[in-house]
């Protein structure tokens, strides 16, 4: 368990516009992070990110100290610049062991996030495994921590109201809205169709907006949005020639820079001088932010919700000891589990010394002897054979697991 370990860059230790700079679009993860594992003699490797965190876990038994630190995001980051780099080895946190284990069940639980209670990490946490897992990154170790992750999230979400009445960024998103006495029949431009965008659209539609236009990168998922809402479908590369005007943008993309620019902004705005709102959910920003000082934008994201986050903490501080209690439950259901698989892997090997003593005995050593016995008599050695081989696999894990039962109730 000692070699688990989490480097964090969240919300909690940088500014949310610069927790952005490290995120990396997904069909980056595979070359970045696998070259990152195997320049760096890491056993397993997961990245998680949300539009608040970028976290790393890991499977090594090296030291996670600031050469490491710096080695490590260079290989993730080649070029990424110096200052950047010093933030990172200075600021970010690092976990190990039940530490690490018990801040990703903070994070999945919502107990870490920039808005407690909101539900949606725990599926973040649970796709990012799944991305990963596929591509080779992660191992026995992450695949049970992340089991038991989800498993204790669940508990929180169930047994406390944590997430009564959620206030997701979304949810906070739309009461900005609302506050600002949007008409329901204003046009909204909503850029991109990922997870957050399309809670946000369907969050719309359920409160009564109906005017729709998406943009996407991939047009088909542009349009299996639109199916849902109405509206019409567009290629992201579209943007900077639609004409058609709007009230509202909401954006919210993977990319690394400025999905609208100043450029791309005027042609979407024209000779249109009233007020808009933008609703900019990404991290880091799509929207330049060179644009406000331009043209009249009321903007809203996500930075512009931390304080009502603040607030929110307020009002659920009465259940963060229930769920932190559920927490150390889980944390010692963990360590048994934990436990009994590292006896698992180190007696993996005893059914094949088995087998291999089998047949020494039965065609090297008494091979001769056997060959001498009648059909009926070699069916029962057989048999006898196979039964003691059969217990010698079992028993020695039963005695190990009772030992380790023992442990946990001595405890």
């Amino acid at each position: 368990m000692n070699n688990f370990k989490i480097i964090a860059i969240t919300h909690k230790n940088f500014d949310i516009s610069d927790v952005g700079k490290f995120h990396i679009e997904e069909s980056e993860w595979h070359k970045r992070l696998s070259d990152s594992k195997i320049i760096m003699g890491i056993h397993e490797l997961m990245f998680l990110s949300t539009c608040n965190r970028v976290e790393f876990l890991l499977n090594t038994s090296k030291e996670i100290d600031k050469e490491f630190v710096t080695k490590f995001i260079l290989s993730v980051y080649p070029e990424i610049k110096a200052e950047e780099t010093e933030k990172v080895i200075s600021s970010s946190l690092i976990f190990e062991g039940e530490g690490a284990l018990k801040h990703l069940f903070n994070v999945a639980s919502s107990l870490d996030s920039l808005v407690v209670g909101e539900r949606e990490i725990i599926t973040q946490v649970r796709n990012a495994y799944e991305v990963c897992k596929k591509l080779n990154l992660t191992g026995d170790l992450i695949r049970i921590a992340i089991q038991k992750t989800i498993e204790c999230g669940k508990k929180v979400y169930t047994h406390t109201n944590i997430s009564r009445n959620p206030v997701s960024v979304v949810s906070l998103a739309y009461r900005k809205l609302r506050e600002l006495q949007v008409k329901l029949d204003s046009k909204f431009l909503i850029i991109g169709s990922g997870v957050t965008n399309t809670t946000m659209a369907k969050y719309l539609k359920k409160h009564g907006f109906t005017n729709f236009v998406v943009f996407n990168r991939t047009i088909a998922n542009a349009e299996k949005l639109t199916n849902e809402l109405g509206g019409k479908a567009f290629s992201l590369s579209e943007l900077k020639n639609y004409k058609n005007g709007f009230d509202v943008i909401v954006t919210c993309t993977g990319a690394s820079g400025h999905i609208i620019t100043k450029d791309i902004y005027s042609s979407l705005i024209g000779n249109d001088k009233s007020r808009k709102v933008v609703i900019d959910l990404a991290v880091p920003n799509d929207l330049d932010e060179e644009i406000l000082k331009n043209y009249d934008v009321n903007l809203i994201a996500v930075n512009n919700l931390l304080e009502i986050a603040k607030k929110n903490l307020q009002k659920r501080e009465k259940e963060l000891s229930s769920c932190e209690k559920i927490i150390d439950e889980n944390i010692e259901e963990f360590r048994k589990q934990f436990k009994e698989r590292t006896v698992e892997l180190a007696m993996s090997d005893v059914p094949r010394k088995v087998k291999e003593i089998r047949e020494t005995a039965v065609n090297e050593i008494f091979a001769k002897d056997i060959e001498q016995l009648d059909a009926p008599s070699k069916e029962t050695l057989d048999k006898v054979i196979a039964y003691l081989e059969k217990k010698y696999i079992s028993v020695p894990m039963k005695m190990a697991r009772e030992i380790l039962m023992e442990e946990v109730s001595s405890r």
